[in-house]
């Protein structure tokens, strides 16, 4: 197949990209900018929290050089998963981060985009090396993607287009290809502070900075140690992410997202199931390690572990106010773990005044 330009084959590339399913392409270049050098300051601030393994790789997150030698271009994809209104949890009901109740976005996005990644030989004509990420390795997906004009980082460090709002996936294809680069998305966040003033743990320590020690999605899926006692009021009913700062967004309403087409079914495949959606925390905590495995098999939620979940909903139902939850908990303030026997006693604590509360209103 020949070519005739750069800019003929980059839009081939955006073709193809189409066709098998994301809703946003874009190319960015190969190399460190304002964005991804920042990461060196976050790191240094110590925001990264027990995150170690970011700091381990911390010059190839910076500089796309070291990823892939020859590496001329980043192709970079972007998925919407925003499944529309969802109601807010009822008392007694978890919340879960929209993306993680279906099949993990990893294995769902990663085969399409390896796909993109294989096709490149055949529409360039020439054998073309490349390297392909989803959330897996050492690249800021979020600042090649505002390069490739797919959005703009929003005070809250999310990537926001216009159309699909921030509810993304994104996917990054190193190559040593040399194409015509994309126009950097604008701004469009203006005076706005909803995010900021909406996060119940003030993890948005300033516009674009997050200190993922506050940061509720980082305290429920990532830190594998307690829940520290001054964030866990905050937690409020989340067990597993958050979508707060998203969720009050305005960029995320329903006048300014776009429910995109499906044309192959990757959206129906990371859909939640029904289950995940607002689940009870008496059927959440009802699970043993087997139940869960079985409940959370193929999802995101596997990150977190029988043990990191439970530790959630623990906390979860301290803010609750739900009395009838407390046989639940003596079990494991009961059992043999010691990290859940403390939040237990914790939430225990709480349902107790709680109940004590009720019964003294009642008199």
């Amino acid at each position: 197949m020949k070519i005739s330009s750069g800019s003929e084959l980059k839009l081939r590339v955006e073709a193809r990209a189409l066709e098998l399913g994301f809703d946003l392409v874009g190319v960015a270049p190969a190399l460190p900018n304002p964005e991804t050098e920042s990461l060196r300051q976050w790191v240094a601030r110590g925001f990264d929290g027990d995150m170690a393994w970011i700091a381990r790789r911390l010059e190839e997150r910076v500089d796309p050089r070291k990823v892939l030698e020859g590496v001329r271009s980043l192709i970079c994809v972007g998925f919407s998963y925003d499944p529309g209104p969802r109601d807010e949890p009822a008392e007694g009901e978890g919340a879960i981060a929209r993306y993680a109740g279906g099949r993990d976005y990893h294995d769902v996005l990663l085969a399409p985009l390896k796909q993109l990644a294989a096709d490149l030989s055949e529409l360039a004509g020439r054998d073309v090396n490349a390297r392909v990420y989803v959330d897996t390795g050492p690249v800021q997906e979020r600042a090649a993607a505002a390069y490739a004009g797919l959005g703009w980082i929003g005070k809250n460090g999310c990537l926001i287009h216009r159309e699909l709002g921030s509810f993304l996936f994104l996917g990054v294809i190193f190559s040593d290809l040399e194409l015509p680069l994309s126009v950097r998305a604008t701004d469009h966040c203006g005076t706005c502070t909803a995010c900021i003033d909406a996060c119940p743990s003030q993890a948005i320590v300033e516009p674009g900075v997050v200190d993922s020690r506050r940061c509720i999605s980082y305290t429920t899926i990532e830190q594998r140690g307690p829940i520290p006692l001054a964030l866990r009021e905050a937690q409020g009913h989340e067990v597993y992410g958050c979508d707060i700062c998203q969720t009050v967004c305005p960029w995320n309403g329903d006048k300014h997202v776009v429910p995109p087409a499906d044309p192959v079914g990757l959206r129906a495949a990371i859909a939640p199931a029904v289950n995940w959606v607002n689940p009870s925390l008496e059927w959440i905590l009802g699970l043993d390690e087997e139940a869960w495995r079985v409940a959370a098999r193929k999802t995101a939620l596997k990150r977190a572990k029988w043990r990191g979940l439970m530790r959630n909903a623990l906390v979860a139902a301290g803010n609750s106010k739900q009395v009838q939850l407390l046989p639940l908990l003596s079990s494991f303030v009961e059992g043999d773990d010691p990290l859940l026997a403390e939040h237990a006693r914790w939430a225990e604590a709480r349902l107790e005044k709680e109940a004590g509360r009720v019964g003294a209103a009642k008199r």
